[in-house]
Order: structure tokens, then sequence, then C-alpha cells
């Protein structure tokens, strides 16, 4: 008999639900960086453990949008949570909930959706704010599980497949037991650029990069690939660039080296800097950039 669930991992932004998608999964599919709203899409990660399928879809950081990029990810949010059997909702222990925090648990744990409350980052806790934190929860909402985790550490991991099991149903297996995850090779690839962009840039240029693959041809177990950094100011541009070209180098042999693990090939990457101008309030270009809303 096979069986599946479909758990949502949501929370505020840099909460840790990438890395926790990436440590559940054992493999990294998901983008992580210290910069808030790295997560845009939804993010399907598959494990198959012999006759039951579990489907982690990790959605962008809980905000305010101000922006038509930041409308788009809050979407997926709220269509992930929907179609979802259970919800994982991340928080960071020994800190103080957000309002917008706040609103979305209660919404969760009103739903009716079977909901599990993580503490991530118990790792760097204080043991005794830790259990004043667990019990003000415990009387202020309604969730079916709270669990203390550390998402980097892999600490109370093996504790939530536990609590996951009864939400198990019987079911066919939507995916290929072999896969872990559903996103086209285009925007894996897209993803590890714009993860080394954002590392390496750190505070330097805000959020508005995007990253366009615009040739993926393998020939010969080569891969070539050009792809190019959208940004929204020509200052910005420069500093991608880096004097000499030096950044835009160093950017483009961390993901030419991560993505010759991943798909199993030598990479040729060919990368350029370009501007574009409010993109993240331009439909247009969303769409160009792969943000399209499918709900």
């Amino acid at each position: 008999m096979t069986r599946t669930a479909f758990i949502t991992i949501t929370g505020r932004p840099n909460v840790g639900k990438s890395t926790l998608l990436n440590t559940l999964l054992g493999e990294k599919i998901a983008i992580v960086s210290r910069k808030p709203q790295t997560t845009r899409n939804r993010i399907t990660g598959i494990l198959t453990k012999g006759e039951d399928q579990y489907v982690f879809i990790d959605t962008p950081g809980l905000h305010r949008p101000r922006t038509l990029l930041g409308e788009y990810m809050m979407k997926q949010v709220g269509a992930a949570s929907v179609d979802s059997d259970v919800i994982l909702f991340l928080i960071e222990a020994c800190r103080e909930l957000t309002e917008t925090e706040k609103t979305a648990l209660q919404k969760h744990a009103d739903s009716g959706v079977p909901l599990l409350l993580l503490l991530n980052k118990v790792d760097r806790a204080n043991k005794a704010k830790l259990a004043e934190q667990i019990a003000s929860l415990s009387d202020s909402y309604r969730f079916d599980a709270l669990i203390p985790i550390s998402a980097l550490t892999g600490d109370g991991v093996d504790a939530i497949f536990k609590e996951l099991e009864p939400f198990l149903t019987e079911s066919v297996h939507f995916f290929p037991d072999d896969e872990i995850t559903d996103q086209p090779e285009r925007r894996i690839f897209a993803e590890i650029v714009r993860e080394k962009a954002l590392r390496l840039l750190d505070e330097e240029v805000p959020h508005g990069i995007a990253v366009a693959i615009e040739e993926f041809k393998e020939k010969k177990g080569v891969l070539a690939v050009r792809a190019e950094i959208y940004c929204e100011r020509a200052a910005h541009k420069r500093i991608i660039i880096g004097k000499n070209g030096e950044m835009l180098k160093k950017i483009g042999t961390y993901a030419r080296e991560e993505a010759e693990q991943i798909f199993g090939a030598r990479v040729y990457l060919d990368l350029w800097v370009k501007v574009k101008e409010n993109w993240r309030d331009r439909p247009g270009l969303l769409s160009d950039f792969g943000y399209q809303d499918e709900t």
C-alpha cells in the first residue's frame, strides 16, 4: 500500500524554511542566503521512503508585499497552504513573533488543516527562555504538535517525520520514486546563479536581482549555458560586475562548480549583466523571469 502527504513549509523570511527543506530531503534543491525573501517561487521537494512519499512545498517568506513581485510571492504561499495535507509553520526559538507571524499562525490554526509548529534554531537558544516560549505558544494557539528543531544541524528532523506519519493517506505516488524535485533544469540553474550573487554581494545590492537562462544546451558531455543577471539600476550593474569584472567572474565560477556537481557534467557558463528598471513592478518582465501566477 502506497501513501502520500503534501506538506507546506511556511514562516517569515530567514527563519530557515529552505534550509529545513534541504535537510529533510538530504540534498540541496532550494537556495539559501542570509537575505530575506530569497525564495520567490513554490519549490517542491520529494522524498520517497519505501511505500511513503512526502511532497514538501517550500514557500516564500511571509511579509507585507510592496511590489508586484511581493504580491506574487504571497499568492504562492496561499495557494500552497490551501492544497496541503499538513502545514509546517516555522518560527525562531526565543524570538518574539511579529504581527505578520501572529496573524498567519492564527489563520492556519483556525483553518482545520493539521498544523505542526516548529521552533527552529534551538541549537542557539537559551533553554529556560525556550521552555517559557513553548508554554506561551501552547496556551495561545491550537496546533497538532510543537517540535523544537535545528534545520541547520538536523536535530529534531526525525521527530518531524514521526509526527507527519499519521497524515499520510493511501494514494498512488504522484512523482517517480527517484525524483527529488519537479523544478525544470533551467530554473535550478538560474537559482544557483542567483544564490551565488546574493551571497557574494551580501548587502551591496538589494533584492532586485533576477536571473534568466537564455541558452541551455548539452553536447558531448558539456552543458553550455548563457545566463543573464538582471538588476534595477546601472549602479548595481557596476557592483555585480566589479572591478575588472572580478565579481562577475567569482559568481560565475562558484555557480559553475555547484552546477557541475548537481548536473553531473562539465559546464560552460557565459554570464552577462543587464539593467531592467523597476522590473519587480512590471508584469511582463515578472512573467519573463518565471514569476507567473498559475493559480
